[in-house]
């Protein structure tokens, strides 16, 4: 099944991925795990109900109890994992594709993501082992249903310290989001200290659940996606704004200005709040973030902790340095939640995307400063960076030791594809671990610098 990606299973409905196969990986699922209990949830996409379903399917008729929490976020879905300690569970997404496409975000317990390397090539093994020796007949299937929305809320509102009354505009892209932000905010409104302080007003934008995305698709690193929120920031005198995608695990925000803010400019503000909260903390971020990054959290008194793209990654790093937050160039940003499961009573810890949560502790940081946004950011912004661009190449490897031999006298590195360092300039070019790409970002501390080594790559990479 060509359908099994770096940390997902994603295809279009129901081309490449239908309840046939919904089916068998639902029965692969249970056998790689061996587990008694799933818990499912899903997005709000068209196919996602009988995909669900037939995943439910093949997970019953392997003896697995189904939990389903429903209509959910991602982050919701690694919420239920860690707090009500299932032993697995299964989100049927397709995150910020369009809406052809469905999908399966996998977790064992403490919601630790699958990734290619830590189990997906192993179900997809035992997928394609049983392809043809069952067949999907639809049924139906006994399941236990769990609200987990009051908890979530609880978490959330638990995080707001909004320091004084704002203003802002919020796009949910008629994804999973929107029903569940009105539910934590109603009336259009925020309050603060668990809800019983005044903290301000939004404008809801393409709230309601759609799986068609009839407005724009759900993926807010897109400008094109960002056209509604932008006019209405600024028709609504709005202080900022924020774009989810289509399952709530990433977020964009924009300024007073209805510009929008580098992921790793958001991600520099929030690690400052942070160690501020906790001095010492060790910081994560990816390695396409700007020097800003490593320089903001230094300062503030944190540990920077250089790491490779993707959430798997990330978390794993997390974990391993008990960091408090960490931020991605794509709009992901992670945190090491808590909360005391009804189960045991224990307070349990998990480290996972979420931005909801993003959000929270980005009003909380804007508001504290009391400055307009485009000014609390400002000073993060004194890099000039390329932006990611992206080169489809015969023989990307060729590609990258073109570049490595090109600069060898810079300092280099191969976390993720090659690094190469000088005093005022950096670059990274590293095969893309979802797309048949070469993925560049490139920073400068002046524009003729970025711009003349830019168009230096340019030429090398595609003379491959």
């Amino acid at each position: 099944m060509g359908i099994f990606k770096a940390y997902d299973i994603r295809g279009k409905y129901p081309s490449e991925l239908d309840e046939s196969k919904a089916y068998i990986i639902g029965r692969a699922i249970a056998r790689y795990f061996r587990v008694k209990q799933v818990a499912v949830g899903c997005d709000v996409r068209l196919s996602s109900d009988s995909i669900r379903d037939a995943l439910v399917k093949g997970l019953a008729d392997e003896n697995i109890a189904v939990t389903d929490i429903g209509v959910a976020t991602t982050p919701m879905s690694y919420f239920a994992s860690a707090v009500y300690e299932f032993p697995a569970t299964v989100m049927v997404t397709a995150s910020h594709n369009p809406p052809e496409y469905n999908g399966f975000k996998i977790c064992r317990e403490n919601a630790i993501a699958l990734s290619e390397k830590t189990g997906l090539l192993d179900i997809k093994k035992i997928a394609d082992e049983i392809t043809g020796k069952y067949k999907y007949e639809p049924a139906q299937v006994k399941t236990v249903s769990l609200d987990i929305r009051a908890d979530y809320k609880k978490l959330i509102l638990n995080l707001v310290k909004i320091s004084k009354p704002t203003k802002i505009v919020v796009d949910t892209a008629n994804g999973a989001v929107g029903t569940v932000f009105e539910d934590i905010f109603p009336n259009k409104q925020f309050y603060a200290g668990g809800g019983s302080a005044f903290g301000g007003t939004y404008t809801p934008l393409c709230f309601k659940p759609d799986g068609r995305f009839p407005n724009h698709e759900p993926n807010p690193m897109n400008d094109e996606n960002l056209a509604d929120i932008k006019k209405a920031i600024l028709k609504e005198k709005a202080d900022f704004g924020i774009a989810f995608d289509g399952d709530g695990d990433r977020c964009m925000f924009l300024d007073e200005k209805a510009e929008r803010i580098p992921s790793d400019m958001v991600s520099a503000l929030i690690a400052r709040e942070m160690i501020a909260a906790e001095p010492g903390a060790a910081i994560v971020y990816d390695l396409r973030s700007s020097w800003a990054v490593k320089e903001e959290i230094a300062k503030a008194g944190g540990k920077p902790i250089r790491d490779r793209v993707g959430h798997a990654f990330i978390k794993e790093t997390m974990r391993k340095n008990n960091s408090p937050f960490a931020g991605e160039l794509s709009g992901h940003y992670y945190f090491r939640q808590s909360y005391t499961s009804p189960k045991s009573a224990e307070t349990v810890r998990w480290f996972a995307d979420s931005g909801i949560v993003a959000f929270v502790n980005f009003i909380n940081a804007v508001t504290r400063i009391g400055k307009p946004v485009s000014e609390i950011i400002k000073p993060f912004r004194r890099y000039f960076a390329s932006g990611e661009q992206n080169f489809k190449v015969k023989d990307k490897d060729a590609a990258m030791e073109n570049i490595s031999r090109e600069f060898k006298d810079g300092r280099q590195d191969t976390l993720d594809g090659v690094t190469i360092e000088y005093p005022d300039w950096w670059l990274n070019l590293r095969p893309s671990n979802t797309e048949p790409l070469l993925r560049l970002n490139l920073e400068a501390k002046t524009k003729e610098k970025l711009d003349k080594i830019t168009d230096r790559l340019v030429k090398i990479i595609k003379g491959n």
